[in-house]
C-alpha cells in the first residue's frame, strides 16, 4: 500500500513494550512532523477494533495520557478482567503549538485536521488490527475535552461517539492557562469557538456524547452551563459531576466511565 504520507516512521515491534507503538508522521496540516502513541491490545485474531483517540490538555503531549495516567496498563486490567471490550487508544500530540494548540486552525496550521485526517489515516496504515470498518470515537481532558466535544459534533458522520472530561466549553477559557496570546486562536466563525454553538449547528445529526466535570474544578460552572444549554436545546447528552478537581488525580479515575461509554455504543 502506498502511503499518503512523505514520511512515516513506526517503532520497532521488536523493542516495543506494554502493549504500545509510537508513530511519527509527517503532517501537511502541521507543516511538520506530530507524535502518536498507540495502545494495541494483546491477542493474535483481533480486527475492526474500535478506534479510541484520547485528546490531552495543555502542557502535555502524546505520552501524557501513558505516563500520567498509566491508561495502557489500565487498559490491560479492565480487558482482563471483561470490564471492557478490547479497543485501540490513539494518543496524539495536539501539534505542539506553545501551551496548547486548542486543536482549531490557526497561525496557518490545521490542528484540527491533523487530529481528524492525518492521526486518522496514520493509525489505519499502520495498525493491522483495524480498518476502514472499525469504529472511531474522540475524548479528552480539559482543552482536549474542548477538542473532542467540538471536533465530535462537527465530524459527525466520521465518529461515532465522543466525550470530555473537565472540558473547557469556550476558546476564550485558554486564556486561564496557556501564556500565549489567545487572539492567535481565533476564528473567522465565532460559532468554531463555542461547544455549545457547535452542537446546536449539528444539533440534527450529532451522535451519542457525554462529559463530567470534578466538583472542585474551576471549570465547573462552564460543565454545568453547558448542561443547561443542551437541555434548552433539547439536545440529548449525559452529564455526571464527581468529586475531585482540575488534575490528573480526577481524569486517571474517571477515564473507564468514558471507555465504557465508548463500549456500549
Amino acid at each position: 500500500m502506498v502511503s499518503r504520507f512523505k514520511t512515516i516512521n513506526i517503532s520497532n515491534p521488536k523493542y516495543e513494550s506494554d502493549n504500545l507503538r509510537h508513530i511519527t508522521v509527517k503532517s501537511n496540516h502541521l507543516k511538520g512532523r506530530g507524535d502518536i502513541s498507540v495502545y494495541i491490545p494483546s491477542g493474535e485474531n483481533h480486527n475492526n477494533l474500535p478506534i479510541a483517540i484520547l485528546l490531552h490538555g495543555v502542557y502535555g503531549s502524546h505520552n501524557s495520557w501513558l505516563y500520567t495516567a498509566g491508561i495502557h496498563l489500565k487498559m490491560n486490567q479492565w480487558i482482563a478482567s471483561g470490564e471492557l471490550k478490547p479497543m485501540i487508544l490513539v494518543m496524539p500530540s495536539d501539534g505542539l503549538w506553545g501551551d496548547g494548540s486548542g486543536y482549531v486552525p490557526h497561525s496557518d496550521t490545521n490542528f484540527e485536521k491533523w487530529i481528524v485526517e492525518d492521526v486518522v489515516d496514520a493509525v489505519l496504515e499502520s495498525i493491522p488490527q483495524v480498518s476502514s470498518q472499525s469504529d472511531l470515537f474522540i475524548a479528552g481532558l480539559s482543552m482536549g475535552g474542548f477538542g473532542a466535544l467540538r471536533i465530535g459534533a462537527k465530524y459527525n458522520k466520521k465518529f461515532k461517539a465522543f466525550s470530555g472530561l473537565s472540558s473547557i466549553t469556550h476558546l476564550d477559557q485558554m486564556k486561564l492557562f496557556i501564556e500565549e496570546d489567545i487572539s492567535q486562536l481565533r476564528q473567522e466563525n465565532s460559532q468554531e469557538e463555542s461547544v455549545i454553538e457547535m452542537m446546536i449547528a449539528y444539533r440534527d445529526t450529532i451522535p451519542p456524547f457525554r462529559f463530567d466535570c470534578g466538583l472542585e474544578d474551576d471549570l465547573l460552572e462552564a460543565s454545568r452551563k453547558l448542561h443547561e444549554q443542551l437541555n434548552l436545546h433539547n439536545i440529548p447528552h449525559i452529564y455526571n459531576e464527581f468529586p475531585g478537581g482540575h488534575n490528573w488525580e480526577y481524569w486517571e479515575n474517571h477515564i473507564f466511565k468514558t471507555l465504557l461509554f465508548f463500549n456500549q455504543q
